[in-house]
């Protein structure tokens, strides 16, 4: 018996052999991100915040964009203090964050109050917990990384499907601040029970069948080399463009369907939870992808994409609205496969062992990318009259990230590609 295979039969993964209970850990990994995906959910407090704080639909909208930036900008953070108080620790201090959010949110008299509770205080946490399920699983399936970090990502993109109704029945028997406690309290409760289990394989740890990694690719993945990579620059390029497009379509989603489609404004809400399911589908499938492809053959497809969208939604007209849902099912079937092909590209291009701080650094671009999209929508809107406009900048964006995958979206000379 060699060395990795004695090792291999002392570990168990929640009491089974490793081979086995990883696998577990995938759904584990995904009712984290369910908990953490609920900022998804924000539309349906909206209404009633605005009614009874006699806010805008501009106020209205700042909490959740605090969120996303705060989300993003704890991410590189968290990414470099992952390996030095672990796994298991960072996810029980995000869910708190989280948790503390939602309950101080529900203390609110005004806008401003819910910008530092739900904005900073819970973006934060999330910030916090959400890279530790990826790097988790990314560890325990060094054989098959796309798929199993794609699965586990599905439950942030799904979660508007179950938190979104779930919130909505709370907010009709309780109204939104109680609303607001209780989810709190019980994203507090779930994310600590699952932090128990977010462990990382012993160093060196390999499944039984095992996988050949260049050596080159273990020994230049440290956050100063990826910094001096054509490979980060294409990476985070594409990253912001894929998130501003999708993130842009996610915030306009019911609205372009009642002002430029003329539908029913609950056939309109009704339809995001369509745009969800592809939303959570395209990111194992774009995971798998970027597993079997060269990364910038996968980006070029999902800028595609978002050209055939964008294309629909400059000739739509009233009434169309098969047109109006398959252009906004690739708009938010794009932006899941951009976070499933960023962290798989990630791992592809770096040092596995340093995924935490990579994809920390890399997320940046999805911060930058939230921000920009939420703001310059609302911008043309107010400037136009309509959102007619918005989508000719969307595909402007994807012709560039065409080009930039063409040119930066490969992995540098110095590293053999494991390929």
């Amino acid at each position: 018996m060699d060395t990795t295979t004695h090792q291999n039969s002392k570990i168990t993964v929640l009491g089974l052999p490793p081979d086995r209970g990883r696998w577990f850990l995938i759904p584990l990994g995904m009712m984290i991100l369910l908990c953490l995906g609920s900022v998804y959910s924000w539309s349906v407090f909206r209404a009633p915040l605005e009614s009874e704080f006699g806010i805008s639909a501009t106020e209205s909208i700042l909490p959740y964009t605090f969120m996303l930036v705060f989300y993003a900008a704890l991410m590189p953070i968290a990414g470099f203090y992952i390996p030095r108080i672990g796994t298991c620790v960072t996810t029980a201090i995000g869910g708190i964050f989280v948790g503390l959010g939602y309950v101080l949110s529900s203390l609110a008299t005004q806008v401003g109050t819910l910008i530092f509770t739900y904005g900073m205080v819970a973006g934060i946490g999330v910030g916090i917990a959400y890279g530790v399920p990826m790097v988790v699983i990314s560890r325990w399936f060094p054989d098959k990384r796309g798929l199993a970090v794609g699965l586990t990502i599905v439950g942030f993109g799904l979660s508007p499907l179950i938190t979104a109704p779930l919130a909505n029945q709370l907010i009709s028997i309780y109204t939104v601040r109680p609303t607001l406690r209780i989810l709190g309290i019980a994203f507090t409760v779930i994310i600590l029970a699952i932090a128990l289990t977010m462990k990382l394989p012993p160093k060196g740890w390999q499944p039984r069948r095992k996988i050949a990694v260049s050596r080159s690719l273990l020994t230049l993945g440290y956050p100063r080399y990826i910094l001096r990579s054509q490979s980060f620059y294409g990476l985070w390029i594409c990253y912001a463009i894929g998130t501003l497009v999708g993130l842009s379509a996610i915030g306009i989603s019911s609205s372009v369907g009642e002002e430029i489609i003329d539908i029913n404004p609950t056939v309109a809400a009704g339809s995001v939870s369509l745009f969800a399911l592809f939303n959570g589908v395209s990111r194992p499938l774009f995971g798998w992808l970027s597993d079997r492809f060269k990364p910038h053959y996968v980006a070029i497809l999902s800028y595609v994409l978002i050209l055939i969208a964008c294309v629909l939604m400059m000739n739509a007209r009233t009434g169309q609205v098969a047109t109006y849902l398959i252009a906004f099912c690739l708009f938010w079937f794009c932006l899941g496969g951009w976070l499933a092909m960023a962290p798989t590209i990630t791992l592809r291009f770096f040092n596995p062992d340093q995924y935490a701080q990579n994809y920390g650094i890399v997320f940046t671009a999805y911060g930058v990318g939230a921000l920009i999209g939420t703001l310059v929508t609302g911008r043309i809107r107010d400037l136009f009259g309509t959102y007619n406009y918005v989508f000719y900048p969307m595909a402007f964006l994807a012709i560039i990230g065409i080009v930039v995958a063409c040119v930066l979206l490969k992995k540098d000379g110095s590293i053999t590609d494991p390929d």
